[in-house]
């Protein structure tokens, strides 16, 4: 079965997609709607407001890292909603220069796939009529993207909106909404983009307010009316990763939370039983798990509690001692013997792996990695290819370790950063996302 839906995107970063995502998302859901929420790339933060918006797991979909196979797995698990609803990364076409898995990354890939009408989020600041001319060139670049209309964002004034429309009217370009300008809807960043779901005290407040928004500014039936599909339908859970164990302790709160959801639906569909825990609430990995898995997250926004938490530390250590560790990012940092704040002081970590992390002298690592493991991690046997991306800030000062995998980018250069393995104990600073075909 293969859902209709739509895919919200923009011309560039910044433009306003998440705060429509986020309204039309409530929105819906308000109106009895069952949507279905995607998020289009290797992004670990919007997922988790896609759900506090309409109540139902958000998955991303990456033409660059996955198949084919998995992509339908991932997309059907929509199979029991009415409307799927997708949302852009960075502009509409941004992707990575040579394609990956099944494409290049960029937002039309799925659009183009999938048969998602593509609803393009306009920033009007500092233009009017010419914004017409940005919206034809998105809609006509390329013919195969199907395109539902545009949503007028950022609008000054009732004048402001009426010369936009001319444009758009002559241009023959739908306008599905117009949003006044409105300074309070922006959600708070920090280095990995925003500020997450969790930290936010007043975030259901928040959610309801862009749903208003919208609802008094969008045409929620005629975008409901532009929702197409191509007829490409996988089977729910079928072709899904595989869990590298049966029984995974899995570091989950404000400091470790960038796990892919697809990985762990994956893991529980194949029978895999996940044991949650805190590291901040000093709580250790179960004693009866077979592996135990630190996401990566913002372990330097808590290096001092972390630090101090000697039952999480005494757990992790005696884990190690017989069953195997992995840290992605954030959590093989806290693997190593200590991470230095943006502040420059130093936090002793678990001390399993002979790493030592900066904050306070920052270098943006990014893009997508392909990894060809040297070493067994947990379940997944040396020589195995992994798929995954990198986003962080912090900087090595030591590594002490044998390399965890040869490591190279989108482009197929080496990369620095090969991860870490010190016996049963491997972390690495990609985010895995898929095994290689």
């Amino acid at each position: 079965m293969s859902l209709p839906g739509l895919i919200v995107a923009a011309p560039a970063s910044g433009s306003g997609k998440t705060t429509v995502m986020l309204g039309l998302l409530r929105a819906l859901a308000e109106d009895g709607v069952v949507v279905q929420p995607f998020k289009n790339g290797p992004d670990y933060i919007d997922p988790a407001f896609h759900r506090a918006a309409c109540g139902r797991p958000s998955f991303n979909l990456d033409s660059w890292a996955m198949d084919q196979d998995l992509l339908d797995a991932i997309a059907a698990e929509g199979t029991d909603a009415d409307l799927i609803l997708a949302e852009g990364s960075m502009g509409l076409f941004d992707g990575v220069a040579r394609e990956g898995a099944s494409g290049t990354g960029a937002t039309a890939d799925l659009a183009r796939r999938n048969g998602w009408p593509v609803v393009l989020v306009l920033d009007l600041s500092g233009q009017a009529q010419s914004a017409a001319a940005t919206a034809l060139g998105f809609s006509r670049f390329d013919p195969a993207v199907p395109f539902a209309g545009v949503i007028l964002n950022r609008v000054a004034s009732p004048r402001h909106e009426r010369l936009v429309r001319a444009g758009m009217a002559a241009a023959g370009i739908t306008v599905l909404g117009a949003l006044p300008r409105r300074a309070d809807l922006a959600l708070p960043e920090r280095h990995l983009g925003l500020v997450q779901a969790v930290e936010h005290p007043d975030l259901d407040r928040l959610i309801a307010g862009y749903a208003a928004f919208v609802r008094e500014h969008v045409d929620l039936a005629a975008i409901r009316d532009a929702a197409a599909a191509c007829g490409r339908a996988g089977v729910a859970g079928r072709g899904l990763p595989m869990p590298p164990a049966q029984r995974i302790a899995i570091a989950q709160d404000a400091a470790f939370s960038f796990l892919y959801p697809h990985l762990l639906e994956g893991w529980r569909k194949a029978g895999a039983e996940i044991l949650p825990f805190s590291p901040l609430a000093d709580q250790a990995p179960s004693a009866d798990a077979d592996l135990v898995w630190l996401p990566g997250g913002y372990p330097e926004l808590h290096a001092g509690t972390i630090a101090a938490a000697d039952g999480f530390l005494t757990g992790l250590r005696r884990h190690a001692e017989a069953r195997p560790v992995h840290g992605e990012c954030g959590g093989y940092m806290v693997l190593g013997e200590a991470l230095i704040d943006k502040a420059g002081t130093r936090h002793r970590m678990a001390g399993l792996l002979g790493l030592v992390t900066s904050h306070a002298q920052r270098r943006m690592h990014l893009g997508y990695r392909r990894a060809t493991l040297r070493a067994p991690l947990a379940g997944i046997p040396a020589g195995a290819q992994l798929i995954g991306h990198e986003f962080h800030y912090s900087t090595i000062i030591a590594q002490a370790d044998a390399p965890l995998a040869d490591v190279a980018d989108a482009e197929g250069a080496a990369v620095a950063e090969t991860g870490s393995v010190r016996g049963r104990v491997t972390g690495s600073f990609f985010h895995l996302i898929a095994a290689a075909a």
